[in-house]
């Protein structure tokens, strides 16, 4: 049988804002992807948090499932790195190596691939953007004996951003720029994304490097290459949000079983996908534990969904803020289990965007324990319906349904307050002084 390479390349804290997603936001060598392979255009991350999300994607469990509650700087760590794809990928005689952000456990080393030619999570301030991919691009161009799945973490586009360069790349003049939904367009606004498409324009040369290495070595045609990102954008109201802007994600796939020809589709897809396509693609029986399903069926025309449905969750980030949502294609309902009655601001990353928001009062604006929104009508999700007319089969239609989600995945939520790890960095829910944001490198 002959058993395609893998290839994880992903970004961090990219959400949606992209060109192949029709914003403004050049990605020349990801269009070029997208046009070759197929771009899933409803997928969703399992977590609109760093380490929770990768940890998702990493074994096609949901956080709680998999055990990665937190942030692994911050102290949490999945209880079983069996379940990780690397192990069963290493069974099936593959070569698993690592370039750059992994960002699952306090200690690379504790994962179990067979090779790590970027470390990122260890060395995150003596590496440079370029690190990851130019050693992912070096493997690839090398010997291989085996086949061989490598997970390639861009740090970008994590802040802080590079500086906007609109001499050379006039996307990047903030006069012209449109800030990321659901955020006013103001001028530190505007400051604040020209910034970011510098990072997503160095993000995507990465890209294009790895692609090309692919070429060269002529493994394009014999490789499962998935390009993605962690969660939303790191921008208030966007990453640690259960509305789309939080956990919905790019992801675009080209490679054997169906995924080419410059395809789009709508279906929901959730990053629990990933391990399984990789399974699929490696010819694994996709282990029992796995809560996702392969993408290869959905993109050779034999099913015409994989979920009804999509679920995502928030346990810590930087503080506790545990929630859960689920998400249909009409719906989304999203249930808080905390007491906080303004938003938690030490779970928004800062940056000008936020400070901008503080400064008009953000701090003081309300927060709701239970909403419901309808996406056909409120695509940003502003307008919580949960108490209008008519709407009560829809809530308690979505209440039942993620009720028994949390009960066949063992949620402990269901059990009262989850805890953190002995050990673990938790920041008070509301600080917002900088002292207080200083204390610790909020990621994620």
């Amino acid at each position: 049988m002959n058993r395609a390479n893998v290839v994880f390349l992903h970004s961090h804290n990219t959400g949606r804002f992209v060109q192949p997603y029709g914003h403004a936001v050049p990605t020349p060598h990801l269009q070029r992807l997208a046009e070759q392979g197929v771009l899933f255009r409803q997928t969703f991350a399992a977590a609109p948090t760093c380490s929770p999300s990768r940890a998702s994607f990493l074994t096609g469990m949901y956080p709680h499932s998999c055990g990665q509650l937190g942030l692994a700087h911050r102290g949490f760590r999945m209880p079983d790195y069996s379940r990780h794809v690397v192990h069963h990928m290493k069974r099936a005689g593959y070569h698993t190596v690592l370039s750059g952000v992994e960002h699952t456990a306090p200690d690379i080393a504790v994962v179990g691939y067979d090779e790590v030619v970027c470390d990122h999570d260890t060395n995150y301030q003596e590496t440079e953007p370029a690190d990851a991919a130019d050693a992912a691009a070096a493997f690839i161009r090398g010997r291989h004996r085996k086949p061989f799945f490598i997970s390639i973490g861009l740090n970008e586009t994590h802040r802080p951003f590079p500086r906007a360069d609109p001499a050379h790349h006039p996307a990047e003049d903030e006069r012209y720029c449109q800030p990321p939904a659901p955020l006013p367009d103001t001028p530190a606004m505007r400051r604040d994304t020209a910034d970011f498409k510098a990072a997503v324009r160095v993000m995507d040369a990465a890209f294009g490097r790895v692609l090309r290495a692919l070429d060269d070595a002529g493994l394009a045609g014999d490789t499962l290459v998935l390009c993605f990102c962690d969660h939303g954008l790191q921008f208030p109201r966007n990453m640690c949000n259960l509305t789309d802007q939080g956990i919905g994600v790019y992801l675009v796939a080209r490679g054997p079983g169906g995924l080419r020809g410059g395809r789009v589709i709508d279906a929901l897809v959730s990053l629990i996908d990933l391990a399984p396509t990789a399974y699929a693609a490696a010819g694994i029986d996709v282990p029992d534990f796995v809560e996702g399903r392969p993408l290869q069926p959905l993109a050779r025309g034999e099913v015409d969904a994989l979920h009804e449905q999509v679920h995502a969750e928030i346990n810590y980030h930087a503080a506790y803020e545990p929630a859960r949502c689920i998400r249909t294609g009409r719906y989304k309902y999203i249930r808080r289990y905390d007491d906080y009655e303004r938003v938690v601001l030490s779970n928004a990353d800062d940056g000008p965007s936020k400070e901008e928001l503080l400064s008009r009062g953000w701090d003081v604006q309300p927060r709701e324990r239970e909403m419901l929104y309808d996406l056909m009508f409120d695509p940003t999700e502003q307008n919580n319906v949960i108490g209008r007319r008519g709407m009560r089969p829809v809530v308690d239609d979505l209440r039942g349904r993620l009720d028994r989600w949390m009960e066949a995945t063992g949620d402990p939520l269901l059990g009262g307050r989850v805890d953190a790890p002995a050990g673990a960095r938790i920041t008070d829910a509301m600080a917002r002084s900088p002292a207080d944001r200083s204390r610790t490198r909020i990621t994620g």
